[in-house]
């Protein structure tokens, strides 16, 4: 168990500096952009930029909206229910979700080998960079699915799994 909390907790860290550093591009991107526009030109590639790093901050903390209970989620039916059912939809549901990342991530890595024949206009950087946050947001929602899955077979609430470790 213990092994298992240790990785839960690089992957959230791994995770939350990754959208830490997406975020910080983000607002130095469209802080060039205005101030660029304050000065009179503002440079071409700070839109597309802004973009790439939205989509890779959505990407790294999927994962952490899952594991937090911040996605989409159906409380009210769980909260209804007697003692072991909520934790049994609670598996249930992390499972189907993984279930279907797994089955999305082939798509996902052939969207990404099409990035390879692509280069962004603006920045004329490699569209598989951009293609693979898909792949990294379906490999991320599985390992933290199953992870969730486990956790909650385990009796481990992700408030408890930060401060055990």
């Amino acid at each position: 168990m213990k092994v298992i909390l240790q990785v839960y907790r690089a992957l959230e860290l791994l995770c939350r500096a990754g959208v830490l550093i997406a975020f910080m591009v983000l607002i130095i991107a469209v802080l060039t952009q205005v101030l660029g526009r304050a000065i009179g030109d503002s440079p071409v590639w700070t839109e597309e930029l802004t973009r790439f790093a939205l989509i890779y901050m959505t990407a790294l903390g999927v994962g952490l909206g899952l594991m937090s209970g911040d996605l989409v989620n159906v409380d009210i039916v769980c909260d209804a229910l007697p003692d072991p059912w909520p934790r049994v939809l609670n598996v249930v549901a992390s499972l189907a979700t993984a279930f279907l990342a797994a089955i999305l991530l082939p798509g996902a890595w052939r969207y990404v080998q099409i990035g390879f024949l692509q280069k962004s206009p603006a920045m004329g950087l490699q569209m598989s960079f951009v293609h693979f946050s898909v792949f990294l947001l379906f490999l991320l929602l599985l390992l933290f699915a199953v992870m969730r899955a486990v956790l909650t077979l385990l009796h481990v609430e992700v408030s408890h799994a930060r401060q055990e470790v």
